[in-house]
């Protein structure tokens, strides 16, 4: 079945009916955590697994898909996305312990599965300070402090672009430094993570130390998306107390260039840690976008380095 007849780039469409929300012309700039960005043409938050896989297999094949999380690594141009934007809500965000795993819905935060984990001797502590959802984290296999993703990493249910719903192995897929060769066009729904104990109040040690040092280094009460840029050293900037080669360090290389507090438009390069793009409260998308391309320019010049964006630009001019 179908309800009413919607517009997508001026082509009239059918869009399943579903159990779940379904808004035109959405403002993603109320998500993002940079608040900046133009509309979804069409907004979809399945009400559970069954759903999305309904309305992808239903939804004609010629309409584009993205997908969002917390929206805390991507900026959204003003200009908005186009198609249908999914976003996975509060019944994809549960978490269960059995002997072995920790099965986890891919919109649960980092940081409440870490404080959760923790409280029933788990240590999974370095997402305590990992923005966003898992499902995110999981594509991108972030980490900090030595540890990934990718670490822990048993399996995954994947819901395709076609409505298939699959569950695939770690080992079925290729993990390096902020990257994966997850399908683009699948949607995490769950994710099945090896279970490392310790004793909790350990764990609660280790977390609260993180934050502290997050808190002392990064700028967490501006509006930004973390760590823009990836560090061509290839692993975090934050590893352990012993990590002290910062010459390949995305923040250090752009300190370097003389870039601390460079702005254009509302947005400017932080103070605090120059690896952050902060909306100064006017910002657009373009301002962020234009100075983040301009920071590439000038390390480049000044060291021959070439930085690579570590968030995700998506939508139009």
């Amino acid at each position: 079945m179908t309800d009413k007849i919607s517009q997508i780039n001026n082509i009239n469409i059918k869009i399943p009916k579903v159990r779940g929300i379904i808004r035109k012309n959405f403002e993603l700039s109320r998500l993002s955590w940079l608040k900046v960005g133009g509309p979804a043409e069409i907004f979809f938050q399945p009400e559970d697994e069954d759903d999305l896989s309904f309305f992808l297999k239903n939804l004609e094949t010629n309409i584009p898909v993205f997908v969002i999380g917390a929206c805390s690594n991507l900026i959204i141009r003003d200009g908005g996305i186009p198609g249908v934007v999914i976003k996975l809500g509060k019944n994809f965000s549960s978490i269960r312990l059995n002997k072995t795993v920790v099965s986890v819905g891919a919109a649960c935060r980092d940081s409440y599965l870490a404080q959760t984990c923790a409280k029933e001797g788990v240590d999974l502590s370095f997402l305590r300070t990992i923005p966003g959802n898992l499902g995110g984290a999981v594509k991108m296999n972030a980490g900090c402090y030595g540890s990934y993703l990718s670490d822990y990493l048993i399996g995954l249910t994947l819901v395709r672009r076609d409505g298939s719903i699959t569950d695939m192995k770690a080992s079925d897929f290729k993990f390096s430094y902020r990257n994966s060769n997850i399908p683009d066009d699948a949607i995490i729904t769950n994710v099945l993570l090896r279970k490392e104990l310790d004793d909790p109040l350990r764990i609660e040690m280790k977390m609260t130390r993180a934050l502290d040092v997050r808190n002392l280094s990064q700028p967490t009460k501006d509006l930004s998306c973390g760590s823009t840029f990836r560090n061509p050293l290839g692993r975090s900037s934050l590893e352990d107390k012993y990590d002290s080669d910062h010459s390949l360090k995305a923040w250090k290389l752009i300190d370097d260039a003389g870039l601390r507090g460079a702005k254009i438009g509302g947005a400017m390069v932080s103070k605090k840690h120059t690896n952050f793009l902060i909306n100064n409260g006017n910002a657009t998308a373009k301002d962020i976008e234009d100075l983040g391309k301009f920071v590439i320019k000038k390390v480049k010049r000044n060291s021959g380095i070439n930085l690579i964006w570590e968030v995700k630009i998506v939508g139009k001019y």
